[in-house]
């Protein structure tokens, strides 16, 4: 079973920058595609970004686009999500989340999500 854990949350001011980490253990990250999601109090899960399972390919949400960037090392089995010029509109639970095949922003094709890690943007 693919386990995956994040870490790097917390809180930021506005314009300040925030490094997410998500650690997989079980399996070998290699094969598997992997994705960033959030869900904001009162609305529904967003796709923040993902990437394929050699980290050549990536996709972002017109949102975070020139602010966040995602990259993974299988070496380490971790991916990460730098986010910079973060708003307050980027408060929200981020999950990382992996699927075996292709990368995608649609979040109900993953098969294994981590627990959360909150990002509040407040002064």
């Amino acid at each position: 079973q693919l386990q995956l854990v994040e870490s790097g949350g917390g809180l930021v001011q506005p314009g300040g920058s925030l490094r997410l980490s998500c650690a997989a253990s079980g399996f070998p990250l290699d094969d598997y595609a992997m994705g960033w999601f959030r869900q904001a109090p009162g609305k529904e899960r967003e796709g923040v970004s993902c990437i394929d399972h050699r980290g050549g390919s990536t996709e972002y949400a017109e949102s975070v686009k020139g602010r966040f960037t995602i990259s993974r090392d299988n070496a380490k089995n971790t991916e990460y999500l730098q986010m910079n010029s973060l708003k307050p509109e980027d408060t929200a639970v981020y999950y990382c989340a992996a699927v075996w095949g292709m990368a995608t922003m649609k979040s109900n094709i993953y098969d294994y999500w981590g627990q959360g890690t909150q990002v509040t943007v407040s002064s």
